[in-house]
């Protein structure tokens, strides 16, 4: 089970992208017009946990290759007295959770936006905290490769379209090229 994705092909819409897109294109927009000051919706203090959609690739990848003991060991067959018809999940997640407002200061740095985040508390703040327990899986030897500052650069760049190539580096902030491949980057 994922927690909240983001990553290539990512919906920047902002009447119906989710809170991570619609902060990168905010933020972009505001620093391009030069805007004194960037909207977030709420309070700022719910929690949220964020993974690159690649390191979910990749965690689907290391599960699929995992020896049948092991496997089965994680999904707790032998709990669920092997009952087939209990569905066993594996949560994916970051381990990490940032507050909304934590998440839009990073945004902000990495976009290089330097006006003023304003909280809008008339807005719906949501669930107060998201996040996955992933340690069965981190016991297992996987864990996320890509931070969230590296993946908030690829988003930005896959949003603008200024991406030339991969390993570039945008506000000093090392970034994946969103178009790599997890083969080509495992190369």
């Amino acid at each position: 089970m994922p927690t909240n994705l983001y990553g290539p092909g990512d919906n920047y819409d902002l009447a119906h992208s989710h809170v991570l897109p619609a902060l990168i294109r905010k933020a972009h927009e505001a620093k391009l017009a030069g805007q004194p000051t960037l909207v977030v919706w709420g309070t700022g203090t719910p929690k949220r946990e964020f993974l690159y959609s690649d390191d979910m690739a990749e965690a689907c990848v290391y599960l699929m290759r995992l020896p049948n003991t092991a496997f089965d060991a994680l999904l707790g067959v032998a709990e669920r007295g092997g009952d087939p018809d209990v569905a066993p999940l594996v949560n994916v997640g970051s381990g990490d959770d940032h507050t909304i407002l934590e998440l839009a200061q990073t945004v902000a740095e990495v976009v290089e936006f330097t006006g003023q985040i304003v909280l809008d508390p008339s807005k719906p703040d949501g669930t107060p905290r998201k996040l996955m327990d992933s340690s069965r899986l981190r016991a297992q030897g996987w864990a996320p490769s890509v931070g969230l500052r590296e993946g908030i650069g690829a988003g930005l760049l896959g949003l603008s379209g200024t991406l030339s190539g991969h390993g570039q580096r945008l506000n000093n902030v090392a970034f994946r090229d969103p178009s790599s491949s997890i083969s080509a980057r495992r190369g």
